[in-house]
This record gives C-alpha cells, sequence and structure tokens, in this order.
C-alpha cells in the first residue's frame, strides 16, 4: 500500500468476509483492492452505515461497503466534482474574468451560463473541455482542506463570491470545508471523488443563452444523449427570473430577508406572482371554450390538489364551472392490478387504470349524456358506484387530477381539442449559491416528509424508504410526457424550506443511526441547516404550502 501505517491492525468485513487491515488505510486503497467486483466505478465508501469519501482512512473495525457511480449517492459525488473541475478548467483559461454560473437540471445535464469576459461559442466550449480533460488526465487529487467560518466568509469575499459568503454569516458551524484542485478552492455541498482522474466521462453542448454539461446515466462511462426540454427550460428560467427580481437567488439572500423581518412581505409577493400565473391559466382555458377536459398530472407532493382547487377558483371567475374528477377512482379492482418486478401492486402504472371505462365515461359526458362516477373504496380494493351522476352543460369543464394526465394513451378517442394539459412540479428557483444548485427532489422529498407524516402518521424514515420507488414511478410514467403539456407550472415557493424546516427536522431525528435511511436523513439535515426558519403561522391558509404543513381551507 501507498502510505505508511501504523501498527495496529483493523478488522474491516466486506460482503461477509473479514479481513485485516493497517489502521490508516485509505479507502481508496480498498476501493482498488475491490473495484472488480463492480461493473461501474466506485467513488464513495459506506463504513459502519455513514458515507465516507475514498481520502478517508480506517481507524476501527468496521462493516464496509462501496457506492459507484451507478448509485443515487456515487452518481451526485461524480456530478459535483464534475461541476468544480469545469469551474477550475475556466478559471484556468480565463482567470477572475469568467464567472461560471449552475442553474438547473434539464435531462441529464446541468444547465450553466457565463458571466463576464466571454459568450458561450462552440469554439470556447471546445477550448473548456480540451482543458477539463488534460486534467483529468493529470490525475490531481481533489483535496478538503478545513477552516474558520469567519476565515470562509473573508476569503470568499475577496474573491468576489458574494453569495458564497452570504451564505456563511448565517452558518451555526464554526468552520467550513472547502475542496481544493491544485490551488483552487470553493465550497460544495456534499461529498466529492478523490481525484480528477475519476472525471472523464461528459460533454459540453451549447444551449439557449448558455450551455449543459451532460454527465452519463445508465452507462456510467459515457455521457448520456442530451434531449432538449424548452417549456421545462422556459418555466425554470422564468422562476429564475423573478428570484433575481426579488433579490432572492441564493440562501444566503433568502436569509438575509427573514434577518431583516421581510419575511411577511416575501410570503405575499410570492402567493401573488402565483395567483397571477394560475389565473393567466384559467384565462386561456376560458378563452377556448372547446376545452372540456384540463389535465393536471406531476410528480409527487407538487401540490396538485391545491393547484387543482385554485385554478377552478380562477376558473369560476371567468364564469366556467369546473368539476374535479380524481383518477384514481377509476383505478381496477385489485386482484387486477399490474405487479412491478419485485412482485408488488404497481398502482403508478397506466394499466393501474381501467381505461376503457374512463374513456367511455368522459366520451358520455362530452357527448353532453348523463354519466355515472365511479368511487374507488381503497380499504376493500374495490370499484364502486354509489349513484353519482354528472352531465356536462355549455359552461361545464372536468377537471381532472392524477399522474398519467399527460399520456396520450388516456382519452386517445375523444377529440383534441377539447383537452387542456397541465405539468406541474416543484422547481426551486434558489440556489444554495452559484455553484451548488437546490435539488427539485429534494424539495419534493421534504414536502412529502412533512405531509405524510402529519396527514397519514407516516415516518419519515419510511417515506424515504419509498422515495426511490416513487422516483422510478416518476420518471416511467411522467416526466417522458412532460413537454406534451399545453402548459407548466411551478409550484415551488421561494420561502417554503424555510417554513417546512420546523417540521421536518423532529421527524428527521427521530431515524436512528442503525437505520439503513440515516444517511439520506442526514444529509437533509445539513441541508435544512442552511436555512433560518420562518414560522408556518406566517402562511396563509390557501397557500399550496398547506396542503403540507396543515391548515388548508381546501381539502387537500
Amino acid at each position: 500500500m501507498s502510505e505508511v501505517k501504523g501498527d495496529q491492525t483493523c478488522k474491516v468485513i466486506f460482503d461477509n468476509e473479514e479481513k485485516e487491515c493497517a489502521q490508516g488505510t485509505r479507502f481508496w486503497e480498498l476501493a482498488q483492492e475491490y473495484q472488480k467486483q463492480y461493473e461501474d466505478d466506485i467513488v464513495l465508501a459506506v463504513f459502519n452505515n455513514k458515507l465516507r469519501e475514498l481520502k478517508h482512512k480506517v481507524e476501527t473495525d468496521g462493516t464496509l461497503s462501496f457506492l459507484t457511480t451507478a448509485d443515487t449517492k456515487g452518481r451526485k459525488a461524480y456530478r459535483r466534482s464534475m461541476i468544480m473541475l469545469l469551474e477550475k478548467a475556466i478559471f484556468n483559461l480565463y482567470g477572475t474574468g469568467v464567472k461560471l454560473r449552475v442553474m438547473h437540471t434539464l435531462g441529464q445535464g446541468q444547465y450553466c451560463e457565463l458571466e463576464g469576459e466571454q459568450t458561450v461559442t462552440q469554439e470556447l466550449l471546445e477550448q473548456i473541455r480540451a482543458e477539463m480533460h488534460r486534467l483529468a488526465d493529470a490525475d490531481l487529487k481533489i483535496k478538503k482542506n478545513t477552516i474558520h467560518t469567519d476565515r470562509a466568509i473573508e476569503k470568499f469575499t475577496g474573491y468576489g463570491m458574494e453569495d458564497k459568503a452570504k451564505l456563511f454569516r448565517f452558518r451555526r458551524s464554526s468552520h467550513v470545508n472547502l475542496y481544493n484542485i491544485d490551488g483552487f478552492q470553493d465550497y460544495f455541498y456534499g461529498y466529492m471523488v478523490p481525484s480528477t482522474r475519476y472525471l472523464k466521462y461528459f460533454d459540453l453542448q451549447a444551449y439557449e443563452a448558455g450551455f449543459v454539461i451532460v454527465f452519463p446515466h445508465e452507462d456510467t462511462r459515457k455521457p448520456a444523449a442530451f434531449h432538449t426540454s424548452n417549456k421545462l427550460y422556459h418555466t425554470l428560467m422564468e422562476a429564475a427570473a423573478w428570484a433575481k427580481q426579488m433579490q432572492i437567488s441564493t440562501v444566503g439572500e433568502l436569509n438575509e430577508q427573514i434577518v431583516k423581518g421581510r419575511i411577511q412581505d416575501v410570503i405575499l409577493l410570492q402567493e401573488a406572482e402565483m395567483e397571477k400565473r394560475i389565473g393567466k391559466i384559467a384565462e386561456q382555458i376560458a378563452a377556448q371554450r372547446e376545452k372540456k377536459f384540463i389535465l393536471i398530472a406531476g410528480p409527487s407532493s407538487s401540490g396538485k390538489t391545491t393547484f387543482s382547487h385554485r385554478l377552478s377558483i380562477q376558473l369560476q371567475a371567468h364564469g366556467l364551472t369546473p368539476h374535479p374528477i380524481g383518477m384514481d377512482n377509476f383505478y381496477v379492482d385489485r386482484e387486477k392490478t399490474p405487479l412491478d418486478e419485485n412482485g408488488q401492486y404497481d398502482f403508478e402504472c397506466l394499466e393501474a387504470i381501467d381505461m376503457e371505462l374512463f374513456d367511455t365515461t368522459m366520451a358520455k359526458l362530452l357527448a353532453g349524456e348523463r354519466a355515472e362516477l365511479p368511487y374507488f373504496n381503497f380499504k376493500n380494493g374495490k370499484r364502486e358506484f354509489k349513484g353519482q351522476y354528472l352531465q356536462l352543460g355549455p359552461e361545464d369543464v372536468l377537471v381532472i387530477e392524477g399522474i398519467h394526465g399527460l399520456n396520450d394513451k388516456l382519452l386517445s378517442t375523444l377529440p383534441k381539442e377539447t383537452k387542456f394539459k397541465i405539468y406541474i412540479s416543484a422547481l426551486t428557483q434558489i440556489n444554495i449559491d452559484a455553484h451548488n444548485p437546490i435539488p427539485t427532489t429534494d424539495g419534493r422529498l421534504i414536502r412529502r416528509i412533512v405531509r405524510d407524516a402529519f396527514m397519514r402518521g407516516t415516518s419519515a424514515e419510511h417515506t424515504i424508504e419509498m422515495w426511490q420507488s416513487v422516483r422510478r414511478g416518476e420518471e416511467k410514467n411522467i416526466f417522458p410526457f412532460q413537454e406534451q403539456a399545453d402548459v407548466m407550472f411551478n409550484s415551488a415557493l421561494i420561502y417554503e424550506l424555510s417554513v417546512l424546516k420546523m417540521y421536518a427536522e423532529p421527524l428527521l431525528f427521530a431515524i436512528s443511526p442503525d437505520s439503513p435511511q440515516h444517511m439520506q436523513a442526514k444529509r437533509l439535515l445539513k441541508f435544512l441547516d442552511y436555512f433560518l426558519q420562518v414560522p408556518g403561522e406566517e402562511v396563509g391558509r390557501n397557500s399550496i404550502l398547506r396542503e403540507f404543513i396543515g391548515g388548508s381551507c381546501f381539502h387537500v
């Protein structure tokens, strides 16, 4: 092994086999030994149920496993490290005259823009790509240094990185971990790979006003195909522009508004802006009287139910009579529900819906006929009919909420002009700082943890355990169809994580250290620690956030 160790040895259990290694052995040395057992590159270690960077040392006896670039946490570490490599390459080429801003996730890539003396051209991207590959081939160590928080504020203020300086001003911890590549320092939220040699697989593609750095996905050793998502991009950019107008583009700027006593104004302005957007959608629908089916779809914890209520109110204000329809009531009887690859009922697949009944019922309503609507009894897993009839008049519209609302296989026999499709998701507008965007999945997961505990009595541990299954269903049944929406609606609230913090933290602390979900809970707690707390009482009763913290004026 490459380093001189002490005389003591540690017992390490890997894959139920025990071996001895010298105390002080780095995890990357053990990773090299076991790499042949993995198809994908090892990038992180898990030791005694704690996530560890490969640069860390074995100091005690323990149980060891590894995470690769195919694992969620490993993939995030790879992408995070790749952003630092990109930043370092830009600094090497253009110095302090060009600054990188990491903005939105688009498919398997990260949309970025440059600020300063250079504009994005194909030639510039070729220069950056070549420098990144040079740095990767150089196998430069990615070092971690711990400095006092006050020193970090001073350092980043000197670099002109005011976003990071503001972030640390509200940090309770007295120390900050900074990462370093060949003298270039930055702060990153989360663990990194040990050296640049791990960062071989990527692509850079010009897109709109900036470019996308494309990462690997299923094949971890080549960049994924980049598919443009123009509607999603413009929805994200509108949210970012509004956040910039509010002067709240980062967590540090949000915390500043809180300490200055302006959070109530921020909440009122955000809710007014959201109501304005909902009103515009209602106006768009009302102007097209042939629209009878308002189909709302989006991933978990997007606030679909509250949105449908608020949209219905706006539709009424435009002279229409909305009728809410839950697609879940058209489930097939439970014993007819398809099974997933694990032999469990797959309630999220399209075949879990009785499409024939749904289509014929909607066709009758469109024809002006009287139709009976089903009710699904979730206790016994049976569909029932309880004499709920509906007949549409000239001003009536159906507001249909369900995950398959954007799939063209649904209502395929009905005229396209009768359908208006809305994709809703919580697309976070603010970043931790210029180089650390907030994953939209984290915002939705925290929403769901709070809602599941409050509304369903479900532990945070169970919600986190089920989250990957939920995400797989979204990847299969929702995201592929998002560009088919007539409009996209962003339900994220610029202030929401400051409110959710007080509800989520006790639930996350309740997860014991020996739980498989403890690593995720610890990561989310660290993330929430960036935010100053805002009392839930400040939130209006019609807010989408009330769907998760309770107290809504709607039946959600």
